[in-house]
């Protein structure tokens, strides 16, 4: 795999978790209007159970699935690979049909123990199982082909799997409307189906032309594993990166727990509380998360891109691909960490209509950074089979924001930004020990020079947004000022790359699909 495919790969993932977060915002926007308040009320208390359990059941197992792949394509055992593909689809199957039964059966106990507080949530709950076990078994042919590097299956299937999704929701919540909110929530939900079953069969579609096509032959006599020891090395692979997705709401919901009532504790009245937690929560998080989208891709494609190279014995390799994606994540979650800084209360007043998210937006700019170094050592370290080690840091690092999100957010003059701090030191925590057994496995220290050519080009990129907007808001109005600024920097940054020599004519060259059109621009940049 070379490093233009790599980068082909994280692109692609690229474009199609951006499509798929822009259906997303499409459809809660127009299903919000739809069914109202009480309406999305009842969907909000099913369909997130569904993703949870979705997230948990099927996290783990395209990244397993893809590292079992690589390892066996690395060694030239193309027939191993088909048969660790075989064996773990079929436990696949069994657990994805256990697991939507688990919540068929089960959503009436969701609601008599209290999860689930309204008891009209049943019927959405309910018509999700189906989309539940056909989701989980898309996600093993998704990790047949990322283990084969291929990209573009397990982006088809996200895409036509959410706009089908989206369009079968919308229609469904109209037609059922005028029998009551209950029904027409349960149709919102329902078209979760549809959509589970255009993914599965668009990447089934894939696999049965793919496999049509002449196959690479093995290059010598291979002990094929035992199903036993495939399953085997599928749950040791799979149940820390699900255990780790547990993790992630887990995390998410100390804010949940601890932040209104420390805020109570500070002096701030219940409503003020639950507006700071808001701006918190519901705010800045949504914004400082987006340049995610470009790193989880860049994780994606680089855990079988390390497993390949790893299996093969080529720790040259591994870092090389390793330097390349921390490069790439590093040179989009920098500048944005400057510009969110600088323009946090602008954005915030132009996305939300109020300045009062900027101060949390200000603090958890850092948290981009942050988590673009994190999620990309991470995918280092599951493509080396150390798949435990990152939920391990997770975990020894949200006890650390437990016990900073208590102290810091009663602090008044800090209130909800002292428990963005928190959100911080728990990045920083898991990035640093992260770094650690990065090292200690393969040797991999980040590129110190690059970073702070990186860090000069971001800088001067955060003074000139900061002088634009200014200059301009007066006259133009926030919302003008604040994209003249953003549209500014971004230019400036790109000449500061070029200036700090961050980009190179090489480094340009290897960019998929436009590298030779910005490499021709380059040249005449320069004379």
């Amino acid at each position: 795999m070379t490093k233009s495919s790599f980068l082909r790969g994280a692109m692609i993932l690229t474009f199609a978790g951006i499509v798929v977060k822009i259906l997303g915002g499409v459809n809660r926007i127009l299903l919000s209007r739809l069914l109202g308040g009480e309406g999305i009320g009842l969907y909000q208390m099913a369909y997130p159970m569904y993703i949870l359990l979705l997230s948990i059941a099927g996290a783990g197992i395209p990244i397993a699935v893809s590292i079992m792949i690589a390892e066996q394509a690395a060694r030239g055992n193309y027939s191993g690979t088909k048969r660790v593909f075989h064996i773990t689809l079929v436990f696949t199957l069994i657990i994805a049909v256990l697991c939507g039964l688990g919540l068929a059966l089960g959503a009436n106990f969701l609601i008599t123990c209290g999860l689930v507080r309204d008891e009209r949530a049943y019927l959405p709950l309910f018509v999700l199982a189906p989309a539940l076990t056909v989701s989980i078994i898309t996600c093993c042919f998704r990790g047949y082909f990322q283990g084969l590097q291929l990209m573009t299956p397990t982006a088809i299937s996200q895409m036509l799997d959410q706009f089908v999704r989206v369009c079968a929701m919308l229609a469904l919540a109209s037609f059922f409307l005028p029998y009551g909110l209950e029904k027409a929530a349960a149709g919102a939900t329902f078209g979760a189906v549809p959509g589970a079953i255009a993914g599965l069969t668009a990447i089934v579609w894939i696999y049965y032309r793919y496999t049509k096509k002449q196959q690479p032959c093995d290059t010598g006599k291979f002990v094929q594993s035992s199903p036993g020891a495939v399953i085997k090395r599928l749950i040791i692979l799979a149940v820390p990166v699900a255990a780790a997705n547990m993790l992630l709401p887990a995390v998410a919901s100390i804010d949940l727990f601890i932040v209104p009532q420390r805020l109570e504790a500070a002096g701030y009245t219940v409503h003020q509380a639950t507006a700071l937690f808001g701006y918190l929560t519901g705010m800045a998080n949504g914004i400082v998360q987006l340049p995610a989208i470009l790193t989880m891709a860049l994780a994606t494609s680089l855990v079988p891109a390390v497993s390949a190279a790893y299996a093969a014995s080529r720790m040259d390799i591994v870092l090389q691909r390793t330097n390349t994606a921390m490069r790439i994540a590093n040179l989009i979650t920098m500048p944005a960490t400057f510009g969110m800084a600088v323009l946090a209360v602008p954005i915030s007043q132009m996305l939300y209509a109020t300045p009062l998210a900027g101060p949390a937006i200000c603090v958890l700019s850092l948290s981009v950074l942050l988590v673009g170094v994190q999620q990309v050592t991470s995918g280092l370290l599951q493509g080396m089979g150390h798949t435990a080690i990152p939920l391990y840091n997770m975990v020894v690092a949200a006890l650390l924001k437990i016990v900073l999100s208590w102290h810091l957010t009663a602090i008044p003059w800090l209130g909800e930004v002292g428990a963005a701090w928190a959100t911080n030191a728990d990045l920083a925590m898991a990035t640093v020990l992260n770094l650690y057994f990065a090292y200690r496995y393969a040797h991999y220290v980040i590129q110190w020079k690059y970073m702070g050519k990186l860090l000069a080009a971001s800088a001067l990129t955060g003074v000139t947004a900061w002088f634009v907007y200014h200059a301009l808001v007066f006259l133009l109005g926030n919302t003008v000022a604040t994209t003249a600024a953003i549209l500014t920097a971004i230019i400036i940054y790109l000449a500061g790359l070029l200036l700090v020599h961050a980009v190179t004519p090489d480094d340009v060259q290897k960019i998929p699909i436009a590298g030779e059109k910005l490499n021709q621009i380059m040249g005449k940049l320069h004379h």
